[in-house]
């Protein structure tokens, strides 16, 4: 029965071609260990998976992250994509288009394996009347349920990015809270950009701690962008309240002249001042309802969690451990816990 239910339903059909889909991932696997000593390997693999093992090691015994069996082994894929991520958004309305699955609750995008029904199932919601974000992933966690391989994918980021990548996974390992994705992400985003730093200081690495640093710095400048960008677009939105008809087409209107404002903003008053961020992705970075909830996701208070690594005397085990208390403390509402515990210090 459970097998024909998921058969039927389009969820069950999805989770069954993601199942799929993992478990060739699964038996792609071979121990890093052996593909490292393996003669055939190139210098290049080789020097990054060395690199993959050493911030695995690093991030379990001195960032106190629950590494488990994750990241001991790696996957080679066939192809230079690992996963499409759509996420969508009403256009005349902060509000995200979101889908349910088992364990994690409802979450605010969906990822595609099939290349062609993730381009379909972003039309069918362009149709429907919504801005859409369609983007590659090259990295994803099964939150420990499974021994996660690092992936040919992932390993064509630089040292950087591919340090930040293991520890940004490795803390949902550690923690994910049922239905919280933006906390979830924000604060694995905060944990792989100061724990790529921490690791590359750990390594004497002076350039690289550098500019994982300049990085993160970059990270919270953009977050605080599109923070602003947000209450901008909502106080435009709450200006024209009501249902269809004139009241939406003005809400199109005004978020339409912000978009536009907010480019020349991007490139011309925040470019300058970013170190790692080029002036090619400001101008080309989409701007609509789909793609400011989509980097919220991922940039939501950015600044609160480095406060708290602040107090907790720039220590990010200190810090990490004390963020988990707190959400945990308060299940419905990460955030609020957070800031009321930042607020009585």
């Amino acid at each position: 029965m459970i097998a024909l239910l998921l058969v039927v339903f389009p969820t069950g059909r999805y989770l069954l071609r993601a199942a799929w889909e993992e478990a060739v991932i699964l038996a792609r696997r071979r121990p890093i260990t052996d593909v490292v000593d393996d003669p055939d390997t190139d210098d290049a693999t080789r020097v990054k998976l060395r690199l993959v093992l050493a911030a695995r090691t690093f991030a379990s015994d001195s960032v106190r992250l629950r590494s488990g069996d994750s990241f001991t082994m790696y996957s080679r894929l066939r192809r230079d994509t690992l996963v499409l991520v759509l996420s969508g958004a009403y256009r005349d309305e902060l509000k995200r288009y979101t889908w349910w699955f088992p364990i994690v609750g409802r979450v605010p995008y969906k990822g595609y394996f099939d290349f062609a029904a993730a381009k379909k199932a972003r039309q069918s919601m362009r149709d429907d009347g919504f801005d859409t974000s369609l983007r590659p992933a090259s990295a994803f966690s099964t939150l420990g349920f499974f021994n996660d391989p690092i992936l040919s994918t992932t390993l064509a980021a630089d040292s950087i990015e591919l340090a930040n990548t293991v520890i940004h996974e490795l803390t949902h390992n550690t923690f994910y809270a049922p239905g919280q994705a933006v906390f979830n992400e924000s604060f694995a985003n905060f944990t792989g950009g100061r724990g790529a730093e921490w690791f590359f200081r750990s390594r004497n690495s002076l350039d690289a701690t550098e500019e994982a640093a300049a990085r993160w710095e970059d990270e919270k400048t953009l977050a605080r962008f599109w923070s602003a960008l947000h209450h901008t677009i909502d106080s435009a939105f709450t200006a024209h309240p009501g249902g269809g008809g004139l009241a939406r087409q003005a809400r199109l209107a005004a978020r339409d002249t912000i978009y536009r404002r907010a480019r020349v903003e991007l490139v011309d008053s925040l470019g300058p001042r970013l170190r790692t961020v080029g002036p090619r992705y400001l101008e080309r970075v989409p701007l609509d309802n789909a793609a400011l909830l989509a980097r919220r996701v991922y940039l939501t208070d950015l600044d609160m969690f480095d406060e708290v690594y602040a107090r907790e005397n720039a220590e990010l085990p200190r810090a990490i451990d004390r963020i988990i208390a707190l959400a945990k403390s308060r299940p419905k509402d990460p955030f609020g816990a957070v800031r009321d515990w930042l607020a009585k210090r």
